[in-house]
């Protein structure tokens, strides 16, 4: 039997923009209360308007805005049924010798640590709840090598394998784990990646990749399955991409 997500309570990283807001449309079209959260204010209170959802300015890399998050999710609705971990970056597309450290560590703060640690708020709620759902938003580039891609791809690639223990975790307690593998998308991702020429951003490319409101159906399908199902890796390629790396 399918889950009614009526009056659930989720929060969603990277909200504002992309595949964050196209998942968040969509959790609120099923009756989610959904708080976004994100560091541009003037893109968080947009679609906090334009969908009628909470918007909390806070850094994913922010312990302490983690802290403040969960206090004001859980004193105003005292539970949390999804946590959505969208949030993420490149930073910088370039070759090792020519990252800087402080670019590496920011790059796998934001894609990694940034998502463990609302891991590590979400499951002890869960936990006591008996039922929860924790979705991971990753990238092609945990599976596969590209040039320039290496603190990214090994960012997304330790998200997939730690939400793999987290799922072994939280499993006995009725919570479930998934993480999402999507290839290129419709997204700013490319713009604010600075990479140029890449076909994800060609306009005649770009709408046979995957889009936001796609992410946020499938998201939305993940979150309603029956409970004694999980999904705990998809993987969403698009027809168009032809992918030949190592």
């Amino acid at each position: 039997m399918q889950v009614s997500l009526q009056n659930q309570v989720a929060i969603v990283t990277g909200g504002a923009k992309g595949y964050g807001a196209g998942i968040t449309e969509r959790l609120k079209e099923r009756g989610v209360r959904v708080w976004i959260t994100g560091r541009d204010d003037a893109a968080l209170a947009a679609t906090a308007a334009r969908l009628g959802v909470q918007a909390v300015h806070a850094d994913a890399t922010n312990p302490a805005d983690w802290d403040r998050l969960f206090a004001l999710v859980l004193g105003e609705t005292g539970r949390l049924d999804i946590l959505v971990n969208n949030a993420g970056a490149a930073l910088n597309i370039a070759s090792f010798e020519e990252q800087t450290d402080d670019t590496m560590a920011a790059i796998v703060q934001v894609n990694l640590l940034a998502p463990m640690y609302g891991w590590r708020r979400a499951a002890p709620v869960m936990k006591q709840q008996g039922s929860g759902v924790i979705v991971n938003i990753s990238s092609g580039c945990a599976l596969h090598a590209w040039p320039g891609w290496g603190p990214y791809s090994g960012a997304k690639a330790g998200l997939n394998q730690a939400a793999h223990c987290l799922y072994t975790e939280m499993r006995p307690y009725g919570v479930r784990v998934a993480t999402v593998t999507p290839y290129w998308g419709a997204t700013d991702f490319v713009a604010a990646s600075g990479i140029a020429g890449h076909p994800a951003g060609d306009p005649a490319i770009r709408p046979m990749c995957m889009q936001p409101a796609e992410m946020g159906d499938l998201v939305v399908h993940i979150c309603e399955l029956p409970p004694h199902l999980a999904m705990p890796d998809v993987t969403v390629q698009p027809m168009v991409q032809e992918i030949v790396p190592m």
